[in-house]
């Protein structure tokens, strides 16, 4: 059994951790705070813009659009050339299977399309594709925790030059979805091209085009020069999303952490008070039976 001094050492080296933990759950709820202002102040802009995008083609109707973005009205086309998956992971561990379930839908790519392209955001992710000898065609520093506008288009621009350049059939992101509550998702979507159906409005909640438009040079041009901002739009909106699931499950882990510190910290304390008093009661009989052997030995000597 564990003396004092141990159980105290233990319980005092509990409390620190719980310290810790307690001041990541504070850090994490405050960039979470930060991060869903950051996407609610600019969510409205794409949202716009996709809707200009479902109105062009519901302007143009059944005429065939030929862009580099959307597939062919016949279908989509074979696979003649690799795809490029962005794979969005943390820079840190301590937020529960976040990280694992992002690479887990990296995998599964993998295991669909071996020849896929991996772009990497976040050090744990580099550090997992390393250590299993996958190789990481770019990997993007210092972007999961700090996700800005910027850095998204930086990151569209290098997917969209080697999409443009013919040398990838298609693009898919692997990033953790939000989602309702406290619930979150890893998720594998595929984002260039597009079908065209993927901006159609079933439901026609916007008022029907009372005059037709003119497109100019071209509708292929409109989209074209639009489409790149929608791309670098949803990249920033994974990235928010992934860094927003980051810190929703690291505030899970630390207060898990800070429960089960809790139970810890009352068994040592429990565990303390019965040692103690059993110290104290092996020193009240050790002092008891002391008295008594001085009394005996007293009484020998008086006779």
């Amino acid at each position: 059994m564990a003396g004092t001094k141990e159980i105290k050492t233990h319980i005092e080296s509990v409390q620190e951790t719980r310290k810790i933990t307690n001041a990541m759950y504070l850090i994490a709820s405050t960039k979470l705070r930060r991060a869903r202002q950051e996407l609610d102040n600019t969510r409205p802009y794409f949202e716009a813009l996709r809707r200009e995008i479902k109105r062009i083609f519901r302007t143009v109707g059944d005429r065939v659009v030929e862009s580099p973005y959307f597939y062919p009205a016949q279908g989509e086309p074979p696979l003649d050339k690799p795809s490029a998956c962005l794979v969005i992971t943390a820079d840190k561990g301590l937020a529960g299977a976040y990280n694992q379930n992002a690479i887990k839908e990296a995998l599964k790519l993998l295991e669909i399309h071996p020849d896929t392209k991996l772009y990497v955001v976040g050090e744990y992710g580099r550090r997992f594709f390393a250590a299993h000898n996958i190789p990481i065609e770019h990997s993007f520093l210092y972007t999961a925790q700090n996700p800005t506008m910027a850095r998204a288009r930086e990151i569209s621009a290098l997917l969209l030059e080697e999409f443009r350049g013919d040398r990838l059939d298609r693009i898919y992101v692997v990033y953790t979805d939000m989602g309702g509550g406290m619930a979150f998702e890893a998720k594998c979507t595929r984002v260039l091209p597009f079908h065209r159906a993927y901006f159609e409005d079933t439901a026609r909640t916007e008022s029907p085009v009372a005059t037709p438009f003119d497109f100019l040079p071209s509708v292929e041009a409109v989209l074209d020069n639009m489409m790149p901002s929608y791309v670098s739009g949803f990249i920033y909106s994974a990235l928010i999303d992934s860094f927003c699931c980051e810190q929703q499950a690291r505030m899970t882990a630390m207060d898990s952490a800070n429960q089960n510190g809790e139970k810890l910290l009352a068994e040592l304390s429990l565990e303390f008070n019965r040692v103690r008093q059993s110290a104290i009661t092996q020193e009240i009989t050790e002092v008891s039976a002391g008295a008594r052997a001085q009394r005996q030995k007293h009484r020998k000597e008086g006779r």
